[in-house]
């Protein structure tokens, strides 16, 4: 491990982003809902005065569940109109859609050397056992590091990279983790200690971020469970442009008789007729490998059929909304899904 405490030689101007979320709540009689400010967030952490400046922008207040792609949108022109005035962009936001706001960044605003940070709290800051201060400090002491970049979740002691988080606990404050790669770095207290094969350690930062404007929200999660009925691709149809597949194990979808029969057809039919579908699996780690049993292979022989490999669930719908927004020509679909950004997937071999 490599430590550092590496600020930048001046003083950096941040932008802070409130959206809500639990960090934000207070209770209302009714249950908890977002109640405070972004500059009253700020307020309650008076450690930051010490790491940067910061401005304070609240283009939302709302519980994250309630999170959809125009918010994500919202918040990348946010951080775009504002991209030359500050030295890194943080975002205050509920941890349930956390992950989903995180890959989408990732996939609008690519390599983007300038800092883009996510956190928020398991319990509200206002609380008497809160973790949002912590959160709250750690994540500016990521962003005021001059060898942070592009889009990160900071959370419970960890940052991840944008594409490789998954919220995995309801209530404890460690509920993020990082899923088939290794978190960025770990923070303890005022210290940072980054794995030496990040980017991010080498120095080698673009000279500019890569923005995309459009994404086509038409994607949803399809899970496969023991007696589906395939007829759900046809019922799905008038609705949505792209699929996640969820398959069991290392990519096995029912493959006899009967059954195996129509998912074949179900399946094959929806690729044909233009649309996206991604094969993942629904194990939460080690990945996908359609190569392995014969109701796997099935798959992987057939052109449109695109492989979700080891990436997250939450990366693959950001990726194909980001993938669809951009085209509808299948080798280009082919190429962009397959293209790594931001760590999310493992890199193709030659």
């Amino acid at each position: 491990m490599n430590t550092t405490a590496g600020a930048r030689a001046a003083i950096p101007n941040i932008l802070l982003i409130a959206t809500g979320g639990t960090i934000a709540s207070a209770e209302d009689g009714n249950g908890l809902s977002p109640a405070l400010s972004g500059e009253e967030l700020a307020a309650c952490v008076p450690e930051i005065s010490g790491l940067c400046r910061f401005d304070v922008v609240q283009p939302m207040n709302i519980d994250s569940t309630n999170m959809c792609p125009a918010d994500w949108m919202r918040i990348r022109d946010v951080i775009v109109e504002a991209y030359d005035r500050y030295d890194g962009f943080l975002i205050l936001h509920g941890t349930d859609t956390m992950a989903y706001t995180a890959a989408a960044l990732s996939y609008l605003i690519q390599d983007s050397p300038k800092p883009i940070a996510l956190t928020g709290s398991q319990r509200p800051m206002v609380s008497s056992f809160t973790d949002a201060k912590l959160n709250l400090y750690q994540s500016l002491l990521w962003l005021t590091d001059e060898r942070s970049r592009d889009v990160a979740i900071v959370f419970g002691g960890l940052a991840i990279a944008g594409t490789r988080a998954r919220k995995q606990r309801t209530m404890s404050v460690n509920a993020f983790t990082s899923v088939n790669y290794p978190p960025l770095a770990y923070i303890r207290n005022d210290r940072i200690m980054r794995g030496a094969a990040n980017l991010g350690d080498s120095g080698d930062k673009p000279s500019g971020p890569r923005l995309y404007d459009a994404l086509d929200p038409h994607v949803t999660v399809v899970k496969l469970t023991p007696g589906l009925d395939p007829r759900v691709f046809d019922i799905l149809k008038p609705v949505y442009d792209g699929i996640i597949l969820e398959t069991f194990g290392l990519g096995g979808v029912p493959d006899f008789g009967e059954r195996g029969d129509a998912f074949r057809e179900a399946i094959f039919g929806w690729v044909d007729s233009g649309r996206a579908l991604v094969m993942t699996t629904q194990v939460p780690e080690e990945g996908l490998d359609l190569g392995v049993y014969e109701v796997g292979r099935t798959w992987a022989e057939h052109p449109g059929i695109l492989r979700g490999d080891d990436m997250t669930c939450e990366a693959l719908v950001a990726k194909t909304m980001w993938v669809l927004g951009q085209t509808r020509d299948a080798a280009e679909i082919k190429r962009l899904f397959y293209r790594q950004v931001n760590f999310d997937r493992a890199p193709e071999v030659a």
